[in-house]
């Protein structure tokens, strides 16, 4: 019997995740302005990718350190808002440690080290799919009043 309510738990709380994720693309601009892909949403995980474009390049030719930085902290905000739960960003850090090139597709997977009270730590990885690592991210959240999808309610 517990394995059918754990399973069921497991359902549940996926199916938040993925409403919660759900709720936060209708309304994530920035993310499909800049062609970002969902990948995976579970709770306190989150996995996306973008393709780096020229506009994306800065005067060394590489990708723009903040375009980096903009796919990592898009990976905490959904990892940390899978519970439904309005989560901002409270402080975070990122080490680039290599450069990401026109046309490699990079991937940011966000994963939950520590989530206690109102406040969660996330390290984000972004790497070029099949190959090295270019920046670690730690991010550090805060939870705020409300639900992330009665926001969307709310919003409209």
């Amino acid at each position: 019997m517990s394995e059918v309510l754990l399973a069921s738990e497991q359902a549940q709380a996926q199916a938040l995740a993925d409403a919660a994720a759900d709720a936060m693309w209708s309304r994530d601009a920035v993310a499909r302005a800049l062609g970002m892909e969902r990948v995976e949403v579970t709770p306190g995980r989150a996995t996306l990718r973008m393709r780096v474009r020229p506009d994306m390049a800065n005067g060394h030719h590489i990708c723009h350190g903040g375009m980096i930085f903009t796919l990592a902290d898009t990976a905490f905000a959904y990892a940390c808002n899978s519970y439904n739960l309005n989560t901002v960003a409270s402080a975070c850090h990122i080490d680039f440690l290599a450069p990401g090139r026109e046309g490699d597709l990079l991937e940011a997977q966000a994963v939950e080290r520590s989530a206690a009270g109102r406040t969660g730590v996330y390290d984000v990885t972004v790497s070029v799919v099949g190959g090295k690592t270019v920046a670690l991210f730690r991010g550090k959240s805060a939870r705020i009043k409300g639900e992330v999808t009665a926001s969307l309610a709310d919003a409209q």
